[in-house]
């Protein structure tokens, strides 16, 4: 069994390495400091133009937290050439899509555009990062929609605060004690000036990425490039990269918070190095083993064999700085946040106490594998990846290569990783309960 176990592995490594191509691409500096990838795909007649700035809520002050994930919505206001409101318009209207997201280390901009409207894309781009609208009529408008978006998907969403009760517990001094969607009070203390202040800081060339794929004429592109960004001045102004260093935990945090909920949950958090490192991808496959669909560990024992949880997962933050390894599971009619409790903890300490099997070990990496191929599919998936190789680790070839650092973990590994951070010393446990009545 064991032969054939290991032969099945290669056949599968030939056969899905057969299947991946290698993505060529351009790269180079304008002398404005924009970083610029290039990837040519003449397959269907469609161009993605993402630009991905190196600012997120990690960046902020702490006295103004909500400006990263603020400025996304803001920089859809209008520009000095773009009338208010009507950059989402001219991208629908030329048949395209148009999105935006922010997290705790960086913003982007993503337009889907057929290719004759490549040129479109780099304009609304280029005014953006030149000309974005900031007066107090835009302001006032992003403020009450952040304020809405917070209510719709935090304050009013069951379990919505997970994330926020999550990484406040478990940081103490880094920003990552904060997330992206910020506070309120500050955003409605900021005024127009230190709005100002945070684009003239962070929406500069050389805080950005500019990643274009699909069907498209490299020298041409580079043409209209040069047109559109070359004459973009560099930021002059220091930009702020947090230096702070978590300590590491030496005692469990737990806590309670009541919620309008009718299911118990249970929310574990353990510290864990950022992604890049060889212990992230280790702990990447191990969550694939604990949660990838309705095979996964977690999933087998908590909702089909016990029925203690209706739903159950694991995921860890790929952050530029450390992150968090989470486990939560919602808990069933009747079944209590102990009761799941005490099954994850059970899960976790099978796979610190016994190692995977081959066949499951082989199961994980098709399943990384399948991942990485299926994203390379997509000239959007291809655009994103390659700004953010470069953005954190200055390696956009790393969409390459990046498959090669999962292929070199071994089933050892996944359980070392899981006896080195999955402790009860280095993590934050919450149980979600249903709220009280008549407690706010």
């Amino acid at each position: 069994m064991k032969n054939k176990s290991a032969l099945l592995l290669l056949l599968l490594s030939i056969t899905l390495a057969a299947q991946s191509k290698k993505i060529e691409f351009t790269e180079y500096d304008l002398p404005n400091g924009l970083h610029v990838i290039l990837h040519q795909d003449n397959s269907t007649p469609i161009v993605a133009v993402t630009i991905t700035y190196h600012v997120g809520s990690k960046n902020e002050d702490p006295k103004r937290t909500g400006f990263a994930h603020f400025f996304e919505h803001l920089m859809f206001e209008g520009t000095a050439n773009i009338k208010r409101g009507q950059i989402d318009s001219l991208v629908q209207n030329a048949g395209g899509q148009l999105n935006a997201s922010t997290d705790f280390d960086a913003t982007r901009y993503f337009l889907l555009l057929p290719s004759n409207q490549l040129e479109l894309g780099l304009w609304i781009e280029s005014e953006r990062l030149l000309h974005a609208k900031i007066d107090s009529s835009g302001v006032e408008t992003q403020r009450a929609v952040v304020k809405e978006e917070r209510r719709e998907r935090i304050d009013n969403q069951p379990y919505g605060s997970f994330l926020e009760q999550t990484f406040t517990h478990a940081y103490q001094v880094h920003p990552y004690r904060w997330t992206p969607i910020g506070s309120f009070q500050y955003i409605d203390e900021a005024t127009i000036e230190e709005f100002r202040d945070f684009y003239k800081t962070f929406y500069v060339p050389n805080n950005a990425v500019l990643s274009i794929a699909g069907d498209l004429d490299i020298e041409k592109t580079k043409k209209m490039i040069e047109k559109y960004f070359g004459e973009i001045p560099r930021g002059t102004k220091d930009i702020p990269r947090p230096k702070e260093v978590e300590p590491k935990k030496t005692a469990e945090v737990r806590d309670t918070v009541y919620d309008k909920i009718q299911l118990p949950a249970v929310i574990q958090a353990y510290h864990i190095p950022a992604m890049g490192t060889s212990d992230f991808y280790a702990l990447n496959m191990l969550t694939t083993l604990l949660s990838s669909g309705q095979s996964s560990r977690l999933y087998k024992e908590l909702v089909d064999n016990t029925q203690l949880s209706v739903s159950t997962g694991s995921f860890p933050f790929a952050l530029e700085h450390p992150g968090l390894f989470v486990i939560y599971s919602i808990a069933n009619m009747g079944k209590t946040a102990d009761q799941n409790e005490e099954a994850v903890n059970r899960e976790v300490k099978k796979v610190q106490d016994n190692m995977i099997s081959e066949d499951e070990f082989i199961k994980l990496r098709n399943q990384i594998e399948t991942s990485f191929i299926g994203d390379k599919q997509r000239v959007q998936g291809i655009a994103e990846a390659l700004a953010q190789y470069y953005l954190f680790f200055r390696n956009s070839n790393l969409i390459n290569t990046d498959l090669d650092q999962y292929l070199k973990v071994t089933r050892e590994d996944i359980q070392q990783v899981a006896r080195e951070y999955l402790t009860p010393e280095n993590r934050v446990t919450l149980y979600y309960l249903p709220r009280p009545a008549g407690k706010q």
